[in-house]
């Protein structure tokens, strides 16, 4: 087997066999993934660009761990021009000839995507849950800005509840619920047009676990 060290990231993703090894580097936090993501949070805080990462990445900052083939970064409209314009041809590409936002790290051939402030999640409508200004809504986890964990769970439920093909984001909701020991009490933090969702899921987990510790359950 070729040594995946000498092989870019897309190169890996088509072999099984490698995509399993990168993966547990990446859980031991010594993948690819993991060189991109603290080279781009250096060079953004060197450049005083707001950030904060969201989505697959952001899950594993909180707590659920998941493989991840890109990284979805919040920027504002002025962050994401002067990324452009101080970070493009010095560690990232455009990801294809014209390509505004989707991006490459150079060295591993990471995707790397910029999702903008005030945008609006899942369908893209408006609605009164909007990606919120990263300077605002984030924590500082092992050296990476990270968007707050109730954030994380409004745009997951909102993108769930009204994108095509997004349910699994209401399943990564409930997987941070499992893992972070969520109260059915953290719908009070969140905005009124998910509570009611939130609390479905958190029901349902619930309800699993009655029924998986029921003496009386069939077998």
């Amino acid at each position: 087997m070729p040594n995946y060290l000498s092989i870019d990231f897309q190169e890996i993703l088509l072999q099984p066999a490698l995509v399993y090894e990168e993966g547990l580097r990446f859980f031991r936090g010594v993948g690819l993934m993991n060189n991109t993501l603290r080279q781009l949070a250096k060079d953004l805080d060197e450049q005083n660009i707001p950030y904060s990462v969201i989505d697959e990445v952001a899950l594993n900052q909180h707590g659920y761990r998941r493989f991840t083939e890109d990284i979805d970064v919040l920027m504002t409209s002025e962050g994401l021009q002067n990324f452009s314009e101080k970070l493009m041809g010095r560690g990232y590409r455009p990801a294809f000839e014209g390509a505004a936002r989707k991006f490459r790290a150079t060295v591993e051939n990471i995707p790397v995507e910029i999702i903008i402030a005030g945008e609006f999640p899942g369908d893209g409508k408006p609605k009164s849950i909007v990606f919120p200004n990263p300077a605002d809504n984030f924590l500082n986890i092992d050296g990476i800005k990270t968007i707050t964990l109730t954030k994380l769970i409004e745009l997951k439920i909102a993108s769930g509840m009204t994108g095509a093909g997004r349910r699994k984001d209401l399943a990564d909701v409930q997987e941070l619920i499992k893992v972070r020991g969520l109260e059915a009490s953290v719908a009070d933090q969140l905005d009124s047009s998910v509570r009611a969702m939130y609390l479905e899921l958190h029901g349902e987990l619930a309800q699993a676990r009655t029924q998986t510790s029921s003496p009386d359950r069939d077998a």
